[in-house]
């Protein structure tokens, strides 16, 4: 496997985290009522990601392969709750 390789497998394995981390951020704002004083966009979904590949990280260690419907599942439940801490956390 050459560095190209390399690079696309890993940049088609974090993808699914991104994609949630962006999303959630967007979708935030029209589903809250107040806007709340929360880290600027970007930060947000730094986050997020962070947290979404440390889960598909983690199915890949517990499961032995990528793409199980359980670690996409606790990527979303996992990047939900991290949005909804960033969000209740810099309110006050």
């Amino acid at each position: 496997m050459g560095p190209l390789d390399l690079l696309l497998h890993l940049l088609n394995f974090a993808a699914p985290a991104l994609f949630v981390a962006a999303l959630l951020q967007l979708f935030s704002r029209f589903f809250m009522r107040k806007e709340p004083k929360a880290p600027v966009w970007w930060v947000q979904i730094a986050i997020n990601f962070v947290a979404g590949c440390a889960v598909l990280l983690a199915g890949l260690g517990w499961l032995g392969s990528d793409g199980k419907m359980v670690t996409y599942a606790a990527l979303v439940v996992v990047c939900a709750v991290s949005q909804w801490l960033l969000l209740r956390a810099w309110k006050k």
